[in-house]
């Protein structure tokens, strides 16, 4: 969740604001406290810490406790290496006792109101990120008639890690995705406490949090823990993001710690294992990121879509306009690596030869890492079930929106919340109306399954098996239309399939 034109410096959490509703969980009694519109449930631990003889382990069963306990705040974030052009930056120190999550629910909700859920899950590239950002408060979400959940997973090697020395034991490498299972089914077994519909849960996520998105939808153990799901900028294909394997990934956790002793791996010193990994310095060959186990990550999303592997749930999927990460503005460099297609490239990305090469590298980027493969999922869930595709094309106030020509990666998180005021760029009055209508969709999507119920908003189709029409969404409200980037997305589609 890469946002360089937001940033913000990151602070420790903020006082708690005042006390407010109770209510009582399989765990204990909980104290909330009243946050605008809603009551939040800070803080609230979903599993055992993963510390000691948990970490690297699958989670385990969450404590209990006596007397009255207070949710009033944020919960530490996981342990990660600091990334400061973060626009959502944590506001905890992180540590490696972090499985928390957080509820909002609308201020004075009964345990019997039964309303719709909606599980967020934070992006930063499987190391960085946590619930605590402003943007990602569920306050808005509450006031809107919905129960709001967001949780931590554990980051880098603490949430990725498949070392020889934990195999012989029978873990498994995957331990983020773990946690998220974790999570869902925490949701499962104590929402309704909060007024929360456990038959009616929406899970959504942005960038790793949208590639999670994938694997829930994919992963066996996640069956029957969500009926809905929302994709934003969730990536998918091989060719551009490689999923390794579980030998892959040992390989990897070897060469951070040579030897096959589960004791000392689980003794050595937290601060190692987080070192500076982090979003700008993810590439390190001692790490390996997600990995394919079978279990979680059955394969890439598009292949696994294809393949029918996905749950037959309704799906909301869709990236941003500039959704790409230009590494460059060389343009030679940027069209020389399209090989032997650069000379149909340069006509499809820059056929006046007057584009700024930062834009060219950016519109290159996230068609093969975002927005072609989109389309591809939609595509093949489409014959299944209700699908709807999307494209967020408002491009907010700030230079790296005016440099990459669009609505750059994560960019339309702040209106999905409608948290924009939140965000460290100022608000201008011409995003108020983007957010109103953003954030309805996605309300409406959780309420009932399609994002135009109720008919307050533009019309909403849904997508095909052949669909070359998306819904735009961009200063001028939103429209169903043809994809002004059907040829780029043909001839991307071309070059991953062949």
């Amino acid at each position: 969740m890469w946002k360089p034109a937001l940033a913000m410096s990151a602070t420790m959490v903020l006082a708690a604001p005042a006390i407010a509703q109770r209510v009582t969980i399989d765990q204990g009694a909980l104290q909330g406290a009243s946050d605008g519109p809603s009551t939040a449930f800070r803080g609230i631990p979903y599993a055992a810490k993963p510390i000691g003889p948990n970490r690297w382990r699958a989670p385990q069963p969450a404590p209990h406790w006596t007397g009255v306990k207070a949710a009033t705040r944020y919960g530490p974030d996981c342990s990660q290496a600091p990334f400061p052009p973060d626009a959502a930056p944590i506001r905890t120190t992180p540590q490696e006792d972090c499985l928390y999550l957080n509820v909002w629910q609308p201020k004075g909700t009964q345990p019997s109101a039964k309303l719709p859920v909606m599980v967020w899950i934070y992006g930063g590239g499987f190391v960085n990120g946590g619930t605590s950002p402003a943007v990602y408060s569920g306050k808005n979400f509450a006031r809107d008639g919905i129960v709001f959940v967001s949780f931590n997973y554990r980051l880098g090697r603490f949430g990725f890690f498949a070392h020889p020395g934990l195999e012989k034991e029978g873990f498994g490498g995957n331990f983020g995705f773990m946690d998220q299972i974790s999570a869902l089914k925490w949701v499962q077994k104590n929402i309704a406490a909060f007024g929360g519909d456990a038959s009616n849960v929406t899970v959504f996520g942005e960038s790793a949090g949208g590639m999670s998105v994938n694997t829930l939808l994919q992963s066996p153990l996640a069956r029957g823990l969500f009926g809905k799901a929302i994709i934003e900028s969730g990536g998918g294909r091989d060719r551009v993001v490689p999923i390794p394997t579980m030998a892959e990934g040992a390989k990897a956790a070897d060469r951070f710690a040579p030897g096959d002793n589960a004791a000392q791996l689980r003794a050595i010193p937290a601060k190692r294992i987080t070192g500076d990994l982090s979003l700008s310095k993810m590439n390190q060959p001692d790490y390996s990121g997600p990995m394919v186990d079978g279990k979680t990550v059955l394969g890439q999303s598009v292949d696994s879509a294809e393949a029918g592997l996905y749950a037959r749930v309704p799906v909301m999927i869709g990236t941003n306009s500039a959704d790409g990460f230009p590494g460059t503005d060389d343009k030679t460099k940027v069209f020389d690596g399209f090989g032997q297609d650069k000379a149909e490239a340069m006509k499809l990305y820059d056929p006046n030869g007057d584009k700024p090469g930062f834009q060219v590298a950016t519109d290159a980027s996230a068609d093969a890492a975002m927005i072609e493969p989109a389309r591809a999922i939609a595509r093949a869930l489409a014959p299944h079930q209700p699908v709807y595709l999307y494209r967020f094309a408002y491009q907010m106030p700030g230079d790296w929106a005016e440099r990459v020509g669009g609505a750059p990666h994560a960019s339309e998180i702040p209106y999905v919340f409608d948290t924009v005021a939140a965000r460290a760029v100022p608000m201008i009055p011409a995003e108020a109306p983007v957010a109103t209508l953003t954030h309805r969709y996605w309300v409406n999507f959780a309420k009932c399954g399609s994002p135009d119920c109720g008919g307050e908003v533009p019309a909403w189709p849904k997508a095909t098996a052949t669909d070359t029409s998306v819904q735009m969404i961009d200063a001028n409200g939103a429209r169903h239309e043809t994809d002004p980037l059907i040829a780029r997305l043909d001839f991307t589609e071309r070059r991953a399939t062949q």
